[in-house]
């Protein structure tokens, strides 16, 4: 089989259908998938910067704890309020109720075992992939206009971005 130097093996046909099957399927794609990675690109900022967990003195609102829950571990789960020191003390009545209330009521404290201060290497770490996330939700955003601007069966894409919407929101409640 003869190949054309620029489009591969000759079937016949125009290389442009091809191209252009190719696009209309990058952009079906891309509008269903579109509200899954602008929640991914803004949801894995708040985690890059621990702003989902709670530590120290800081509380993350219920909101951003539980969509970083779904992000990590694709369920809406927020941690109930952790009791006063006093009241986290563990009893000890027996050692089965010992062990238990420890696992229960010990607060995890993720920063006890970092350095107070961060290695340069992993603060500009943080803020390339935060530059990486914010180029991500802005190429996504662009990606949207354009298609849902000049894209020629605008129902079905409009569709598909309530679909992209909809179901992963339907999957979590559910």
């Amino acid at each position: 089989m003869a190949k054309s130097p620029t489009t591969g093996p000759r079937r016949g046909g125009n290389p442009a259908l091809g191209l252009a099957a190719i696009r209309q399927w990058h952009t079906l794609i891309g509008v269903f998938i579109a509200p899954s990675v602008l929640f991914f690109a803004s949801t894995g900022v708040v985690q890059i910067f621990s702003l989902h967990e709670a530590r120290g003195g800081y509380h993350p609102p219920a909101l951003i704890e539980g969509l970083g829950s779904v992000h990590k571990d694709q369920i809406f789960r927020v941690k109930p309020a952790r009791p006063a020191p006093a009241a986290a003390a563990p009893r000890h009545d027996d050692a089965e109720h010992d062990a238990h209330d420890h696992d229960a009521a010990a607060p995890a404290d993720h920063g006890a075992a970092k350095p107070k201060g961060e290695p340069i290497k992993v603060y500009a770490l943080k803020w390339l992939f935060t530059f990486v996330a914010l180029g991500l939700a802005t190429s996504t955003g662009l990606g949207l206009w354009m298609a849902l601007g000049y894209g020629r069966n605008k129902r079905l894409l409009w569709a598909l971005l309530a679909a992209g919407v909809v179901l992963p929101v339907l999957l979590v409640v559910i």
